[in-house]
């Protein structure tokens, strides 16, 4: 049971929340545990009292059904440890918890104005596999039996909710595309070539809300996670799970 709770907690910290986030809730979503109306959004539920401000974030945790569920999951975990492990641009945390909150937000109302839609996972996952696949240039990828360039993979999963979903999917999928280009057009290309500044640089309060990486050792019999000492009282609100591992300090 330890190795299997090292295993887990030795996944990049983000990719594996937002990943365990989408499983838990696809399942209780698919199974009838929990009603469907909890993560549908419309812009309407934000004129109510109190406003559900949540279902923003809900929205985003639906896979298809069935073997969606656990192929959904997999795509969204594999390219957002990508983008957490290996590119530049994602150094911190905080980093990568803007992108998601900047694109996601994007979507969001790209498809209140135009599509209606109110479930938007494979939007983001469109969108994340498009900036994993952006420094991927020459690489070659799986898509499930075919081996494709790498930077066709946000195409070929556009080309899937094509034929699965139809028009409507494909809209919403899109949206994902665009949010993501967005992104790179503001982040990377206008600071590039156009000798600008980065127009949506990561909020300092961002550093807050991951928060500060807990205090990691390792026993003989497992991995302890320990939080870190709040000398300031400020230790923001995500869980550890969210952070990343500290130094080690030797007692004596």
């Amino acid at each position: 049971m330890s190795d299997i709770s090292s295993l887990y907690f030795s996944a990049p910290p983000v990719a594996r929340t937002v990943a365990t986030a989408v499983f838990l809730s696809s399942l209780a979503f698919w199974t009838g545990m929990v009603a469907p109306y909890h993560f549908f959004f419309h812009y309407s539920v934000l004129l109510k009292f109190p406003p559900a401000i949540h279902k923003i974030v809900t929205s985003f945790l639906i896979t298809s059904k069935d073997l969606g569920v656990l192929m959904d999951t997999y795509f969204i975990y594999t390219y957002l440890r990508q983008l957490e492990s290996l590119n530049a641009k994602f150094t911190k945390k905080e980093d990568l918890v803007w992108y998601l909150t900047f694109v996601g937000g994007v979507i969001v109302l790209v498809n209140q104005i135009f599509t209606g839609a109110y479930m938007y996972l494979h939007a983001l996952m469109i969108a994340i596999c498009y900036t994993a696949t952006q420094d991927q240039r020459g690489a070659q990828a799986h898509f499930y039996v075919v081996t494709v360039p790498a930077q066709l993979m946000p195409w070929c999963l556009l080309l899937l909710q094509l034929v699965i979903g139809g028009m409507s999917s494909f809209l919403v999928g899109l949206t994902g595309i665009v949010a993501a280009h967005l992104h790179d057009f503001l982040t990377r290309i206008y600071p590039e070539f156009g000798n600008g500044p980065n127009l949506i640089p990561t909020p300092r309060f961002m550093s807050w809300f991951v928060g500060p990486p807990p205090r990691v050792s390792n026993t003989g019999y497992g991995t302890a996670y320990m939080p870190p000492a709040d000398n300031s009282g400020r230790g923001g609100p995500l869980p550890d799970s969210w952070r990343s591992r500290g130094s080690g300090r030797r007692l004596g």
